[in-house]
């Protein structure tokens, strides 16, 4: 079933509640979709500048249910870089915020912007554009991997994905009308997008906030509108212990979800406990951009005992692990390449405009690039990424494994390089030469080995991923 497609089953009840109050039922999405595309009026490509509002809510499921290619995009992407995805796939429509300055096209592109449609704070320019690119049949949704900005590499996802994806979500998390998760992702971002999707699926409300969890504002609200659930990557889950969250009093709360990521087991079992004794469900999850969105999920009553496991796949996936040779390795507790079969995988990448047109080229299966292993009980764990390898001194070192060793004495790192030489990147003064030494020892491989450079802060993206191509 399409959420987009059978707003009205659910048409009386409230699809979405504003930070500022504004409510809007799933009847009155309807219309309003409609309203939109009449001024469309057929199948077309639209640059989406998101933000956690009703006018990104409204136009995106618009465009879904009327057949309109969607690029979801961060509003606050960098102009050139938006100028330049303009550039390479020719959208004849951009729908953004009135607070976005429409100049920022118009300066670089030199594009004559038509307004036609004005609603909930957003509007529909038509870009001037004429020799737009043909649009496979399959193709619904464009976004970018990982939750990045600006790379012109694309994730194309079809209806089929994005119906499939919720549809598990619902399924095995439990969704029902009754549930009011508050929006602490972006909409551009994968995982973010998937709670959309699937609270939309299930009828219930969403707590629309552009504001942070670092901001007091973002509690009131909770608090005022009575969320039941919000879900973050590893660093919202760092910055929670930080804001004590363990003592706030949120009775409302029900759910929390954890994607994006690993989180760090000694983390996570301090959430799963605290969920566990307060009568909460805490689920972690795993999954790619390239999965439309969740490829896996640990059922909460196995949050302790199956702590630091990515769990099992979600429903109507399977995974097996592979070997270098390309062997399936059947036995437990052995590592290699994760590899994931399920109607959420989508059609493939676009890097140019022409690859629009492109059909399935995954055919339901994605090698993840994530090294795993399977305990005796066919639980899931992440031990590594298949690219995240160096050889220094003959000796193959995991790049992830040696970030979280090193979290044990500096709170924020980043380790990357080439062979025969480690660069880790932290952000504590004076600790250099403690770090240099600690995973020497811990290695057994000589300190020549690394480089410790100190920064002013780790580079992350909205998602809260380490952005290593800025190291």
């Amino acid at each position: 079933m399409s959420f987009y497609k059978n707003l009205n089953k659910y048409k009386n009840n409230i699809a979405a509640i504003s930070e500022t109050g504004e409510e809007i039922t799933y009847g009155e999405a309807d219309c309003i979709s409609d309203e939109l595309y009449s001024e469309i009026g057929h199948r077309t490509l639209v640059f989406c500048l998101c933000e956690n509002t009703l006018g990104t809510l409204l136009g995106y499921i618009s465009f879904l249910k009327n057949n309109i290619v969607t690029f979801m995009v961060d509003k606050d992407i960098n102009e050139q870089m938006l100028s330049e995805l303009v550039l390479t796939y020719r959208p004849e429509y951009l729908w953004m915020s009135e607070s976005k300055s429409s100049c920022i096209l118009t300066q670089f592109l030199q594009l004559e912007l038509s307004e036609v449609y004005t609603g909930y704070g957003y509007v529909l320019y038509k870009t001037g554009i004429q020799e737009t690119f043909e649009l496979n049949p399959q193709l619904a949704l464009l976004l970018t991997t990982s939750g990045s900005t600006g790379s012109p590499k694309l994730v194309r996802q079809s209806y089929k994905n994005i119906d499939s994806n919720a549809a598990a979500i619902v399924q095995y998390l439990k969704i029902d009308e009754s549930e009011r998760p508050i929006t602490t992702l972006p909409m551009n971002y994968t995982y973010g997008l998937s709670i959309i999707n699937s609270h939309l699926l299930a009828g219930a409300t969403i707590l629309l906030t552009t504001k942070t969890l670092l901001q007091k504002e973002f509690w009131q609200f909770f608090r005022d509108r009575e969320a039941t659930s919000f879900g973050g990557v590893p660093y919202t889950y760092e910055m929670l212990k930080k804001l004590r969250f363990f003592n706030m009093n949120l009775p409302s709360l029900k759910t929390l979800t954890q994607a994006g990521g690993r989180l760090s087991t000694e983390l996570a079992m301090e959430f799963a406990v605290y969920s566990r004794n307060t009568g909460k469900r805490f689920f972690v999850m795993y999954g790619q951009t390239e999965a439309t969105a969740r490829m896996s999920y640990l059922p909460h009553e196995y949050s302790i005992e199956k702590c630091g496991s990515m769990g099992i796949a979600i429903p109507g996936g399977k995974f097996r692990i592979v070997g270098e040779a390309g062997e399936t390795i059947s036995d437990a507790n052995i590592s290699g390449e994760l590899v994931y079969e399920g109607p959420n995988v989508t059609l493939g990448y676009a890097e140019a405009g022409e690859d629009l047109k492109k059909g399935d080229e995954f055919g339901g299966i994605l090698y993840t690039g994530d090294v795993v292993m399977r305990d005796d009980e066919g639980f899931y764990y992440i031990t590594g990424r298949k690219k995240r390898f160096i050889k220094l001194f003959g000796n193959r070192i995991n790049l992830d494994e040696t970030e979280r060793l090193l979290k044990d004495i500096v709170a924020d790192c980043a380790c990357a390089g080439q062979d025969d030489k480690m660069k880790i990147y932290i952000t504590a003064p004076g600790k250099e030469e403690e770090v240099r030494n600690y995973i020497a020892g811990i290695t057994g491989i000589n300190p020549l080995g690394f480089e410790v450079i100190l920064i002013d802060k780790i580079p992350k993206n909205e998602a809260g991923k380490t952005i290593y191509s800025n190291l």
